[in-house]
């Protein structure tokens, strides 16, 4: 059975597999008789985590249509177990406000599986090894590739991959394979050829080529650099595109995920969501920005959302700066372990500023790449710029609630002007602990005080939407609360100077992942809690989050997604 198909009957395989009848020790049939409010799901005997300070746990909740309609104790759902409702027996699971990943790319998710993947591999020569086993059965001129390789993780050596590592058996054919961070890549000696990269051309603005001691192009690219790849590299077809994204969205209500924020999203992505929503094949909600490129297409046309609101395009995706494992964030001071402090210019203020004036007027959210503390200044005061610009009486919306995308160094001044401006920030706890084991040379212990400052936002407070930036990172609920909470590698151990106090309690981390997400999206009315009248998305789980071990919530599994009422995976 295809993947489409499988997506369509899942809810009802999945209620007719949990289908319980009122049980006599549920409701009587006195009970019955007197009371039976219309629903067409409840789940009971469970603990509900809602999202919703005022009713923070419950027992039992109901559905009619996509809506939940009710929240409380096992008792007074007994009134709506009776008639056509299928009732769900929670026992032994535990009830979550539907799980949001604020910053992902669903694309790219849904084409992991099918190309090499080099995540998780823990030495430089394993991964050599495996691009060259990939590499013999791709055809002689046709391209080589991969993503998630990242030095960082290996135990032989920890440097960037060049093209001398790969050009023995690459010679016949060029090779393309981005860093796990998306915004640095493998070239091989092919790839430069055919892009005409000599030593005498310049690095881009907003990029950066690698070299050897004689100036030749090593093979390690940063930023723009990666579009002159790209633009060689032949498009993929509009249905391996589709392909992928339902793919993509399967994946992530796999793990639990009922909305995903998707963070530069092309405008041929959006007209084949809509295809995948009108066939009904959506197992996730996705929330979208266009990327900065397709800016003038976005200013035209305005928001585009389904009546459902499973799909919403509201948003716009600037880029800044690179990331700290490439030594490409921008930073106020030269990094730690370099004689350079990074670098802007993927988006520049001329190209940005007639975009962020437009957006104010047209209610279009923003959503910025940053990552350096210098990236994150900047970017504060380009947007400081738009707003006194724009009078406040043509401003679409009165809280425009703009984002910066990562923030991973935020100094306490800049902190406080986040709270100044309305300003959110769209962070991703795994990153802080990933980083774990390079960001410490990078920043030496002064700037690590502020770096991926979690609790220093919260205690400003501040919200965070918390997401994961798979394929970047895995993608996986468990291991971002997990990180949220312990600031910790996922063995459990952490590194000198690393500031545990900057970790999360637990109800905050589920904050960062259900409610705070909706707000991001101005989304808090409809859904991210278990609330009456909000849209029925639930996730599922084996294990109480709240309150088992910390190593215990990277060991639970998702049994269920519910994205409106409906069963969209079953474990």
């Amino acid at each position: 059975m295809n993947l489409k198909n499988k997506l369509k009957i899942t809810g009802t395989v999945g209620l007719s597999l949990l289908l319980m009848s009122c049980a006599e020790n549920d409701v009587s049939t006195a009970e019955m008789t007197k009371e039976c409010l219309v629903a067409d799901m409840v789940l009971h005997n469970t603990k509900i985590y809602t999202a919703n300070d005022a009713q923070w746990t419950a027992e039992a909740t109901a559905v009619l249509g996509d809506k939940i309609i009710f929240v409380g104790s096992n008792a007074d759902a007994s009134k709506y177990m009776c008639g056509d409702a299928q009732v769900m027996d929670m026992t032994g699971k535990y009830v979550y406000a539907g799980f949001t990943d604020s910053h992902q790319h669903v694309e790219g998710v849904g084409q992991r599986p099918k190309t090499l993947s080099l995540f998780g591999i823990e030495t430089l020569k394993a991964t050599v090894d495996a691009i060259k086993t990939f590499s013999v059965s791709v055809p002689a001129n046709e391209w080589v590739q991969g993503r998630g390789w990242i030095e960082r993780e290996w135990t032989d050596e920890k440097r960037f991959l060049t093209r001398h590592d790969v050009d023995s058996f690459t010679a016949d054919k060029p090779l393309f394979m981005p860093r796990a961070d998306g915004v640095s890549a493998l070239v091989n000696s092919k790839a430069l050829a055919l892009a005409g990269i000599t030593k005498d051309y310049p690095d881009p603005l907003g990029g950066k080529f690698e070299r050897d001691a004689d100036g030749t192009p090593n093979g390690y690219i940063l930023a723009t650099a990666m579009n002159i790849f790209r633009g060689l590299i032949p498009p993929k077809t509009r249905e391996y595109k589709k392909d992928s994204l339902v793919q993509g969205m399967y994946e992530n209500a796999k793990v639990g995920w009922t909305n995903t924020q998707d963070a530069g999203m092309p405008y041929v992505n959006v007209e084949i969501i809509k295809e995948i929503h009108a066939e009904g094949n959506m197992s996730t909600r996705i929330y979208a920005a266009a990327n900065v490129k397709e800016a003038a297409t976005m200013l035209e046309r305005g928001r585009e959302t389904t009546a459902d609101n499973m799909f919403d395009l509201r948003g716009i995706k600037v880029y800044i700066d690179g990331t700290l494992g490439s030594r490409g964030a921008a930073l106020l001071e030269n990094y730690a372990d370099a004689d350079h402090n990074g670098f802007m210019n993927r988006t520049t203020k001329e190209a940005l500023d007639p975009i962020l004036r437009a957006a104010l007027r047209q209610g279009i959210q923003v959503e910025t790449h940053v990552i350096g503390d210098r990236a994150v200044r900047t970017l504060l005061d380009w947007y400081e710029e738009a707003f006194n610009a724009v009078p406040k009486s043509e401003w679409a919306i009165a809280e425009p609630r703009w984002r910066l995308e990562h923030a991973q160094i935020i100094p306490p001044q800049d902190q406080a002007r986040l709270v100044s401006l309305g300003i959110l920030v769209s962070m991703q706890p795994s990153h802080g602990i990933g980083d774990l084991n390079f960001a410490p040379d990078r920043l030496g212990p002064d700037r690590l005080a502020h770096a991926y400052p979690w609790q220093q936002l919260i205690d400003r407070g501040l919200i965070i939407l918390g997401g994961s930036d798979a394929p970047v990172e895995q993608g996986d609920p468990r291991i971002e609360f997990y990180a949220a909470v312990t600031r910790k590698r996922l063995d459990g151990t952490s590194g000198a100077g690393w500031h545990p106090e900057l970790a999360v309690k637990r109800e905050t981390a589920l904050k960062m992942f259900t409610i705070w997400p909706a707000y991001g999206a101005f989304q808090e009315r409809i859904r991210g809690s278990v609330e009456v009248g909000k849209y029925a998305d639930f996730t599922i789980l084996d294990r109480d989050w709240l309150t088992v071990p910390e190593a215990d919530i990277l060991t639970s599994e998702n049994l269920i997604t519910i994205v409106g009422g409906k069963i969209t995976y079953q474990k």
